[in-house]
């Protein structure tokens, strides 16, 4: 018995590295107007939305995936310790360059689960 709980205690600590290990580093930004949207028109997504950069969209193909994101730090002096932890977003828009500034554009309520609104911008990892 002790065997199996020792067994999946360390099958659990090797998928919590892999997941820390496969997260990518970009940044987050915020925005407050959600429909309509690229993928899905005039049909409400509800709030823990995002909208995927050019490097993410993949012609459409980012529709619908789910991103976890986490805030790493600051980009800025404004806000020297923004971060409030991590969040689970839908990606349902597209932030086009050249105004995109930032890998994934975050619905403001995602933003602020994850870090202070008055950063603006934020370094972050995220992982599907």
């Amino acid at each position: 018995m002790a065997i199996k709980i020792h067994a999946l205690v360390f099958l659990g600590l090797v998928v919590s590295l892999i997941s820390v290990a496969s997260a990518i580093p970009g940044t987050a930004t915020y925005y407050t107007v959600y429909v309509p949207s690229a993928c899905y028109g005039y049909q409400d997504q509800g709030v823990m939305i995002g909208a995927a950069s050019d490097a993410l969209w993949e012609n459409g193909a980012a529709c619908g995936r789910m991103y976890k994101v986490r805030c790493t730090g600051p980009t800025n002096q404004g806000v020297p310790e923004p971060c409030r932890g991590e969040v689970t977003v839908k990606i349902v828009d597209r932030c086009p360059s050249p105004g995109c500034q930032s890998k994934i554009d975050l619905s403001q309520e995602a933003f602020s689960m994850i870090a202070d609104p008055a950063a603006g911008k934020i370094n972050m990892e995220y992982n599907q």
